[in-house]
């Protein structure tokens, strides 16, 4: 790898641009992606044209059914959502039409499309406009979610999204936009299906997702010589690596879950199930999830961080476990 850092949204605009130059049935449409202030598909308009790089109306039921028109048809289209929220107006586009069409047809046709949403509080931005719903959408039969936490991964994620053949969404927290990290200039992919080993531990297994795994190096990082932390990003969430939580868990025999998402019915109990299921037997305390509580988000900036999961909550469910 090289030595050069890039931020998370450079890297996400390195992938479009690796991908539109290698196969030219890569195109983009969605809302805003020629503006200059889009980072991830700054630039891209004006070097491949308005013919692959397009403007949509704010009309998320259109743009997204056409997304998925387009990829039927043999395009492979990279749709660009502004906000997960909006994505809620389109709901039969994305669970019926965009999930769905492949298992529909018998296998007929495959829809190799990839829609692109912002996700995630942080910036009090209110009830509608914070979410994070990669539970709701992992929920459904059809959809591959991938969440990535780091610019290395969010490349080769996105590359790999984009040649992959089945309907993926690719959820992408507005607070990692700044981070910086080592990426390669070439183009890589990361293998969808294959969660990431962020750090080696022997005491406590804390699986996170997206910018939760940001907070739970933190806390490991204040934890460090009190209690051994093993911190394990799934990187997609469908498909899940099950076998690498499974061993984590058996190995470390305590199992933390942190998530933005929220916590009932969402991807935390998930996990949970997923070690009472496979790994009970190694499990030496109850798991612990660190996630939003089932509540609006508020516009109120402190309300807002009371009830989002952080470090120092990480670092008070480890202690707990540990304990």
């Amino acid at each position: 790898m090289s030595g050069r850092e890039i931020t998370f949204g450079q890297a996400l605009n390195e992938a479009h641009l690796a991908e539109m130059e290698h196969d030219p049935k890569v195109i983009v449409f969605g809302e805003n992606v020629s503006s200059q202030w889009r980072e991830a598909t700054k630039g891209l308009k004006e070097k491949f044209g308005r013919e692959r790089v397009r403007d949509a109306p704010i009309t998320e039921t259109a743009f997204i059914g056409a997304g998925v028109g387009a990829a039927i048809a043999g395009y492979r289209p990279v749709v660009e959502l502004m906000l997960v929220d909006f994505g809620l107006v389109a709901m039969d586009q994305i669970l019926n039409q965009f999930a769905k069409s492949t298992y529909m047809s018998g296998g007929a046709v495959s829809v190799p499309m990839t829609l692109r949403v912002l996700t995630g509080a942080g910036t009090s931005s209110g009830a509608t406009h914070s979410e994070s719903l990669h539970g709701l959408f992992a929920h459904m039969p059809g959809l591959q979610v991938v969440i990535p936490s780091n610019p290395y991964d969010a490349k080769g994620l996105l590359i790999a999204s984009i040649r992959d053949p089945n309907p993926k969404i690719f959820m992408e927290h507005r607070l990692l936009y700044p981070v910086k990290g080592q990426v390669p200039k070439e183009s890589y992919e990361v293998p969808l299906g294959v969660a990431n080993l962020v750090r080696e531990g022997k005491d406590v297994t804390v699986v996170a997702t997206s910018l939760m795994v940001q907070e739970a190096m933190k806390a490991a990082d204040e934890l460090k010589g009190k209690v051994s932390v093993e911190v394990l990003d799934p990187r997609t969430l469908v498909p899940l690596d099950e076998e690498a939580i499974v061993n984590s868990v058996k190995k470390t025999g305590r199992l933390v879950v942190v998530d933005e998402d929220y916590l009932h019915y969402g991807f935390s109990g998930e996990i949970v199930a997923l070690a009472a299921e496979k790994a009970l037997k190694s499990l030496e305390s109850p798991p612990i999830r660190v996630a939003t509580p089932n509540i609006p988000l508020p516009f109120n900036p402190k309300l807002e961080k009371e009830l989002l999961p952080s470090k120092e909550k990480i670092i008070t469910a480890i202690k707990q476990a540990a304990a």
